[in-house]
């Protein structure tokens, strides 16, 4: 799916798809995804009769980033439903899918969260100052892994 070119996709244009009332439904349109990434951690190893008095470094555990969605409220009070569901005992992890789309709105990536589980929950800044500022919410997820095609 992901196809080469010589200019960068824009991070404007995607769909967030999640198992949250219909499975692999698209809730709603998310003004920002972050956290996509990971780590992995090494271990120092060297042999006693190595030639070099240097350290080989061998891959041990991987650390997945927490993702961060955010929207603004819509009516719907589906994640909150999901972060209380978990809150209160329910096991429900869920896979989900960030799919970047180019200018034609055809799909060029997705990067699929394994078993995706609520962890944080924010609620809107409410200030009465007269701005226009839109009353936005976050949900932050742990996963297992990401895949990417």
């Amino acid at each position: 799916m992901a196809t080469f070119r010589d200019n960068p996709y824009g991070a404007f244009n995607y769909l967030v798809s999640m198992g949250v009332g219909d499975e692999a439904s698209v809730v709603a349109g998310f003004s920002d995804v972050s956290g996509l990434g990971g780590e992995i951690s090494y271990s120092d190893y060297r042999n006693g009769n190595e030639k070099f008095n240097t350290v080989r470094k061998v891959a041990n555990t991987f650390k997945n980033d927490d993702i961060t969605l955010k929207r603004g409220l819509v009516g719907s009070t589906d994640l909150f439903e999901w972060f209380k569901a978990v809150r209160e005992g329910d096991h429900d992890p869920r896979q989900i899918s960030i799919t970047l789309m180019d200018e034609g709105r055809q799909p060029v990536a997705t990067f699929r969260l394994k078993n995706a589980q609520p962890k944080k929950w924010v609620g809107p800044t409410l200030a009465a100052k007269g701005g226009g500022e839109v009353a936005m919410e976050e949900l932050h997820l742990v996963h297992e892994g990401v895949d990417y095609e």
